[in-house]
């Protein structure tokens, strides 16, 4: 017989969706379920970090009980927005070298312009640091031609 997760008092079947199920979907995965339920959570979360399913996961992984599954799927959420941070933080530092570039000035001159030291360009350019929010939309708005690509 071939093992079958179900979910009980809980309006959602596992062949549903991850990102519809409930929590207490998500604690019958974890508790109850086997590899092929964990790997349905993780093929989703890792295509979706910040996801439905990755917030639901994040919420049920603080109340539940500590197992091997929850630590393998917790392991797998912290890296799966790490990767989602990192290439975040990479495709603002291309956008911004691709302003300095595009803008003919010397990283100096653009930093001027921006009000900020030719180091800290520096650091936004090679990634070192990615400004704030208000800072880049400061350099969008400097260099409207060259933000547009």
């Amino acid at each position: 017989m071939r093992y079958r997760l179900a979910f009980r008092n809980v309006d959602a079947d596992p062949s549903d969706p991850v990102e519809t199920w409930p929590h207490e979907g998500f604690c019958a995965a974890i508790e109850r379920g086997f590899l092929p339920d964990w790997s349905k959570i993780a093929r989703e979360v890792r295509a979706n970090p910040y996801g439905a399913a990755a917030a639901t996961l994040s919420e049920v992984l603080d109340y539940i009980d500590p197992s091997p599954a929850a630590e393998l799927l917790g392991g797998i959420l912290s890296k799966a927005r790490s990767e989602a941070d990192a290439a975040d933080r990479a495709e603002i530092a291309r956008e911004i070298a691709g302003i300095v570039a595009g803008s003919g000035l010397s990283q100096a001159e653009v930093a001027r312009r921006l009000g900020t030291s030719r180091t800290r360009l520096s650091t936004w350019v090679n990634g070192r640091v990615t400004p704030n929010a208000a800072t880049l939309a400061r350099i969008r708005r400097a260099f409207p031609a060259e933000a547009a690509g």
